[in-house]
Formats: C-alpha cells, structure tokens, sequence
C-alpha cells in the first residue's frame, strides 16, 4: 500500500508539468490517469493482502487470486530488467540502490504470492 502512496508523488519528482507539456492533451492526461489507476490496483491489492490473507491462502478462489496477483509481480519484475535501460541507474548511487531495492521487492513479491498460490 506505500508503494501505491508513493505514486502521489510522482508528478512533481519527475516534472510532469514540464516533461510533458510537448504531448497533446490525450497523452498528457492519459499517463496521469494510468499512473492513478496502476496506483489504485497496486493499494488495493495490498488492502485485499492484509485484510484477506486467510482467504488468499486457505481457499482454492484465494489461491488463484494469488496465482493472479503473482503473475502481476513477476510481470512487473520483468519490466524491471528488460524494459528500463540500464542507464536509468548504473553509476549513480540513488538510482542503483532504489534499482536494486525495487528488483528485490518484486522478486520478493512475486514468490510470496506464487508460491501461496500452491
């Protein structure tokens, strides 16, 4: 749930105004509103993980719903390393360890809820 939190933050970190003033408006207002959506799924997954967690593993529909939820980590930890550019982080010392904090919180997400789902 912190990390879709961190999500409000975003527009001002990275300079949306600025970066993407040159788009049209469709596009411009598109990646607020999916950065707020991932943001939404993201928290309430979380939500879903803490207040339902007897369900997500005792019961064959909580398995497969963290079955999904895995593979939603597992998707995301592969666009951590091949869909971001390398120079994103390497030879700068926050970006390398947020880089290397982040790839360890999704393959550590991604193993709870996969191997839960068994």
């Amino acid at each position: 749930m912190l990390l879709a939190l961190i999500h409000v933050g975003f527009p001002n970190h990275f300079k949306w105004k600025t970066e993407l003033a040159s788009l049209s408006i469709m596009n411009r207002q598109m990646m607020y509103v999916h950065s707020f959506f991932i943001a939404l799924v993201v928290f309430l997954m979380g939500l879903l993980s803490f207040t339902s967690y007897e369900e997500l593993i005792g019961t064959p529909f909580g398995k497969k719903i963290s079955l999904g939820i895995g593979f939603f980590w597992v998707i995301r930890m592969a666009v951590q390393f091949f869909v971001y550019s390398p120079k994103l982080w390497k030879g700068k010392t926050v970006e390398t360890i947020v880089h290397v904090f982040f790839s360890l919180f999704w393959i550590y997400t991604s193993l709870v809820f996969i191997l839960i789902s068994f």
